[in-house]
């Protein structure tokens, strides 16, 4: 079956690949989406400007992929954002949201779609969000995308996850996670001012509270990193984004209740210990810390709508105009 075809009478799916200059694991991962067992229906790839002939690559080898190619480079959550409004001005069901180092196996999108199926219960339908179990290129569970389970999951959630070969969860990655488009037009896209880090933490947690989440470690997708490890290790200046939109999160996300945002503030304190203690440069570190300190406490972020117009992006999504766009409380 070709790529950006419906397939058959169930829900529409339309992956949203986001990409900048990695043109030779976009072509892995593409060829990956077109030999699922049960493809997408539709493969929009949002292209953050790169320069070294992505555009020309899909243009090329993959005809029947909708590439949304950006003026300038708005990062992974901006790139998100984009994608996603563009999937749901084109009445996409569900929105299957995928790196560009991000390789599926065969069965990937079907075992997402077969829990989704089997978790749906009679008071509030399927899970909101089906993630996959990444992994890898050995086969090791990759650390730097492991879903957080949900704590204080109910024994009713717990068990209709668990028949369906699935884990409740409070979050997941952008790596590779099946959402429902009806509950993003409610409860906005990701905020794109994040630019990189956290986005995908706060557009799940928002997305998924008091909503069912889940875990399928039958769908595997490969997320080919240079390296085995979380995205803390020695980060260099790239930290200004974990500390101020960690910051922005816990001060304006909807998506932390507050006795989970004092949960997680101390998780994220340890895990800053860890990065400086890994550091092989803790000055460049200090400093992006105090960059993130002074950008988290004293701006918000600028709303989606806003940088997606910028961008030349459609605003199609037709979300609720006080929800288009905005991810936070300020």
């Amino acid at each position: 079956m070709t790529p950006g075809t419906r397939s058959g009478s169930g829900p529409s799916v339309t992956a949203v690949v986001v990409t900048y200059n990695r043109r030779g694991l976009l072509g892995e991962a593409l060829t990956a989406l077109g030999a699922q067992t049960r493809p997408p229906d539709r493969i929009i790839v949002v292209d953050n400007a790169s320069a070294d002939g992505t555009a020309a690559m899909v243009a090329e080898r993959f005809p029947g992929v909708h590439l949304l190619a950006l003026p300038r480079n708005i990062g992974g959550a901006g790139g998100f954002s984009a994608g996603m409004a563009r999937a749901m001005g084109e009445r996409a069901d569900l929105l299957w949201l995928l790196d560009d180092d991000t390789v599926p196996e065969p069965e990937a999108l079907g075992a997402l779609l077969d829990a989704r199926r089997e978790a749906a219960t009679g008071e509030d339908g399927p899970p909101v969000l089906v993630a996959s179990r990444v992994v890898w290129t050995d086969g090791r569970d990759h650390p730097m995308n492991t879903p957080r389970p949900k704590p204080r999951a109910t024994a009713a959630e717990s068990r209709v996850a668990h028949a369906a070969g699935c884990i409740p969860i409070r979050s997941a990655s952008f790596v590779s996670a099946l959402v429902d488009a009806a509950a993003v037009r409610e409860r906005g896209l990701p905020v794109a001012d994040y630019f990189l880090w956290n986005d995908d933490f706060e557009f799940t947690t928002r997305l998924l509270r008091g909503r069912r989440g889940l875990l399928c470690p039958g769908s595997v997708v490969v997320h080919k990193t240079r390296e085995f490890g979380g995205a803390d290790a020695d980060p260099g200046d790239r930290f200004f984004y974990e500390v101020r939109n960690k910051i922005w999160l816990f001060t304006g996300s909807r998506g932390l209740a507050p006795p989970e945002r004092a949960l997680y503030a101390g998780s994220t304190a340890r895990r800053w210990a860890r990065t400086f203690a890994g550091s092989s440069d803790r000055a460049v570190l200090r400093r992006a810390l105090a960059r993130g300190v002074k950008d988290g406490l004293f701006t918000r972020p600028r709303p989606t709508a806003a940088i997606l117009r910028e961008a030349g992006v459609l605003e199609e999504a037709e979300l609720p105009p006080d929800r288009r766009g905005h991810g936070s409380d300020g």
